[in-house]
């Protein structure tokens, strides 16, 4: 499969609780921090909900 690199462009703050909850869960700590995952349907539906708040580009 697909990695996908993934990095948080803007900041939580203000944020709804569910999408902090998604941000961290996909293992972003701070703002420009990037992490690097498996594509899959579980993490791209992660993805979708914080498409305002992250950039993606695959590996």
């Amino acid at each position: 499969m697909a990695k996908l690199e993934i990095t948080l462009t803007r900041s939580v703050i203000g944020r709804p609780e569910t999408q902090r909850k998604t941000v961290k869960a996909l293992g972003l700590k701070k703002v420009n921090s990037t992490v690097v995952v498996e594509d899959n349907p579980a993490i791209r539906g992660q993805i979708n909900k914080v498409s305002h708040l992250v950039s993606v580009e695959e590996k």
